[in-house]
């Protein structure tokens, strides 16, 4: 190969050349051998073959292509890239940091709407929920991110460390930091794999938040043979600010002198390359050295970090200084990342000195301490006169020296008005390139093109006992009870939760309850709700992607909220193979359907907005890809959270009441799982019903007209209506008109609601709906006898339906 390589270090010995540097720094290796590391200066791909190039890319384990290295040289550079410079572009480039296949598509997005403080720009969006009487508006910030490779080869860490990441995307913004939830999407449940991963994953999640005191909220989970090589793990975090308390991610007007501030866990060599490790197809026989790509984490210092933020917070507020600083969390690309996006976002450029960043590991090779993903790390930009009170701060007034070793805060880099980004060690320039063009990345017009499945409905025979079908659809490891999850998670830690995961369609907070804020605020309630399912998504990616909003709206409308945002998490295959793209093309364009025909209750002019969010693509192994997985949370809010419902029965002798009429949609349902069927006619919405349906049920909860709602998905209404009985014991007699076939009327999954509702009150129920033209069907009753008694197939105590849904999942994870 025509390359120059020279020693970055005197005693270097060249046979290390020749081992992969990702190998190398992910290897466990001693630090002595670090120090006797060696890699090029510089990597001139010019007189180079492309097969050449491919080589040497892979020699050192750059996650660039050949077009992107000769791109980087001939157009970006226009000289040869050092070493460090395609290690930077790597990560920042990479899918993971830069959309360069899905930026194009993701414009389709509605992204602001009247109450949304902040869009999908920085690392966190914003809501607005409530308003004082002096008119300031109090935001929810939401985060919505995935860390679905690092769980699949190291799965407490893996998660742990997403956890800890979002956490920190949400405190960055000004935040206080109030909730989490998770989705997450595991293989085969019969498979000792599947369970070593959704042990490892509950733990890591329930090891993080647990300790840092955050609850859990709410969550989502689905076991699928497609996600046998590829578990998907995508958390949310929820914090609450004041409009005018928001701290942003960019250095603030007139920076021309500010600082960088690094703060946190002193740098080491883990979770290094993790961008690009994200941003690739996973392969069975680099597991061990993947290893290296995921970071450790650290909970309690960055508990301690919270607390240490929050206190700055405040003093900055006082001061008056929000205005005059930027804040970002370190995740992918570490020091280079963020210092790159602070300065770039802000319109300037950044110059950092590696010499000044701390270390725990000696020897590091330059790029790995600037692109390091190790975590529980912050950084600061500040004008150079705030620096010594931020630095006395985090070192003396919370002794971050003490708390954790090696941690601590200090200056790293300064900005700079010319637009560049310099990065500097031992005298050299390392990186010297035009900030934008480091954060813009190389966006790709991928094609795409349909798959030429072709499915079909299967011919069942009516089952010859509903009784047992039912029993099984109870059990399944996709309805059943997911106490074995929720019970591992704290979830009333800062007595903020009103409604805990699994008691509701969606969990529900009082995030304004104490004195801190004013009274006319703290009775405000947020609803935060999950959802995907991955086997409509199998039959078609569109109406699975619609289905996804539509569900996670209702879910947060059932429990009486506004739905005022989405986020999503959107998780799919390699886009370069023209079918997986069109999944992804087909997904987003799905969700950009079913949220323009959302109209705002308060603002009919406006549609439902995504405010936060990622994509994670090349979610595929030897096996194959993952099924298309757009995770969609929606966010809704409530004025009075004392309205809020939970889905349990309440009394006998009220009536059931049945919204969204049942059609011929069994496609993807878990009772066609049950007969070893897929099947293709998959749940299609008719969205302008669905957005009539949404505000009638809003606004009879809001009125008090609704004792218990819940919404129909997985199992159909059958299960839907069994699992509001189960906690109060309280039966029901039920009758669904239609000449659909009866298994059809009760299994299929069409959505809907199901709402309980006192026999004095529907009449008035029914002229809401009439006003909001919205049909609605009498079901039937509670009754007092613990039976669930259905269309006269079904006929079953309520004691044995319970037993086997509490127990279902619970049996599988033994």
């Amino acid at each position: 190969m025509a390359v120059e390589v020279t020693s970055s270090f005197p005693d270097a010995r060249l046979d290390y050349l020749r081992k992969p540097l990702y190998l190398m720094l992910n290897s466990g290796m001693t630090q002595g051998i670090y120090a006797m590391q060696s890699t090029p200066d510089i990597l001139d791909f010019s007189a180079m073959s492309r097969e050449a190039i491919q080589a040497l890319l892979q020699q050192y384990q750059l996650g660039l292509t050949v077009d992107e290295a000769l791109t980087i040289q001939q157009a970006l550079l226009k000289r040869p890239p050092t070493f460090a410079e395609c290690v930077l572009w790597s990560i920042q480039g990479s899918e993971h940091c830069s959309y360069k296949s899905s930026r194009p598509h993701l414009k389709q997005f509605v992204t602001e709407a009247p109450y949304v403080i902040l869009g999908p720009r920085e690392d966190a969006g914003i809501v607005a929920v409530a308003a004082d009487n002096q008119g300031k508006r109090y935001g929810v910030v939401i985060s919505h991110e995935s860390h679905n490779h690092p769980s699949q080869i190291v799965p407490y860490e893996g998660a742990a460390t997403g956890v800890g990441g979002n956490i920190r995307d949400v405190c960055c913004m000004g935040a206080e930091v109030i909730a989490v939830a998770d989705s997450l999407r595991f293989g085969d449940i019969t498979r000792s794999k599947t369970h070593w991963i959704h042990e490892g994953v509950v733990g890591g999640i329930a090891g993080y938040g647990n300790p840092i005191g955050v609850p859990n909220l709410a969550g989502d989970l689905y076991y699928d043979p497609g996600y046998n090589e590829n578990c998907l793990v995508t958390v949310v975090t929820l914090g609450v600010v004041r409009e005018d308390h928001v701290i942003h991610s960019y250095a603030p007007p007139h920076a021309e002198n500010h600082v960088f501030i690094l703060v946190g866990k002193p740098t080491d060599n883990s979770g290094f390359g993790g961008a690009s490790f994200a941003s690739s197809t996973l392969r069975e026989e680099h597991k061990e050295r993947n290893k290296g790509a995921v970071q450790e984490p650290n909970a309690f210092l960055q508990r301690h970090l919270l607390k240490a933020n929050y206190a700055l917070f405040r003093h900055l507020r006082e001061k008056n200084l929000l205005d005059k600083v930027g804040f970002k969390d370190l995740g992918a690309g570490g020091i280079a990342c963020a210092s790159v996006e602070l300065a770039e976002a802000g319109g300037y450029g950044a110059e950092i000195d590696l010499e000044q960043v701390p270390t725990s590991m000696e020897g590091l090779l330059p790029a790995v301490v600037l692109c390091s993903e190790t975590q529980e790390r912050f950084m600061w930009v500040v004008p150079p006169d705030l620096a010594e009170m931020v630095l006395s701060h985090y070192n003396e007034t919370f002794a971050l020296p003490r708390v954790s070793q090696g941690a601590c805060a200090s200056v790293v880099g300064r900005i700079r008005t010319d637009g560049l980004y310099v990065v500097r060690h031992q005298g050299r320039e390392l990186v010297r390139a035009r900030a934008c063009d480091v954060t813009k990345g190389i966006v790709y017009d991928r094609s795409y093109t349909a798959p030429t499945q072709v499915l079909s409905e299967p011919d069942l025979v009516s089952p010859a006992d509903f009784n047992t079908v039912l029993l099984k659809l109870l059990a399944h490891e996709n309805i059943a009870s997911r106490a074995p999850i929720f019970e591992t998670y704290d979830k009333q830690v800062q007595g903020r939760t009103v409604i805990e995961a699994g008691s509701a369609d969606a969990g529900v907070m009082q995030p304004f309850n104490d004195e801190s804020y004013p009274e006319e605020i703290r009775k405000t309630g947020v609803a935060l709700s999950l959802d995907h399912n991955p086997r409509y998504n199998q039959i078609d990616a569109y109406w699975g992607a619609v289905n996804a909003v539509v569900e996670a709206v209702r879910n947060v409308v059932a429990v009486g909220a506004t739905p005022l945002a989405l986020t999503d998490c959107l998780c799919f295959g390699n886009p370069e193979k023209p079918e997986q793209m069109h999944e992804f093309v087909a997904s987003v364009r799905g969700i950009a359907d079913a949220c323009r025909a959302v109209t705002l209750k308060d603002h009919p002019e406006a549609t439902l907005p995504v405010v936060a969010g990622n994509v994670s693509f090349y979610n595929e192994s030897a096996a194959g890809a993952i099924p298309p997985s757009p995770m969609i949370s929606c966010l809704g809010a409530m004025p009075d959270v004392t309205k809020a419902l939970t889905y349990d029965l309440k009394r006998p002798e009220t009536m059931l009441i049945l919204i969204g009429e049942r059609r011929d949609e069994c496609g993807g349902s878990v009772y066609y799982q049950l007969n070893g069927e897929l099947g293709s006619q998959v749940p299609k919405p008719d969205l302008s019903t669905f957005a009539r349906e949404i505000h009638a049920v809003q606004a009879a909860i809001q009125q008090g007209l609704v004792l218990s709602a819940h919404d129909i998905s997985e199992g159909g209404l059958a299960c839907a209506l069994a699992e509001m009985s189960f906690k109060n014991q309280i039966g029901m007699k039920v009758d669904v008109p239609g000449e659909l076939a009866i298994e059809k009327k009760l299994f299929g999954e069409t959505g809907g609601f199901v709402l309980e509702v006192a026999r004095d009150k529907l009449k008035e129920l029914r002229k809401l709906f009439e006003e909001k033209q919205v049909p609605l069907m009498v079901l039937g009753e509670t009754i007092a006898e613990p039976r669930l008694v259905m269309n006269e197939v079904i006929d079953l105590p309520l004691s044995a339906a319970k037993v086997a849904w509490e127990q279902g999942l619970r049996e599988k994870l033994l």
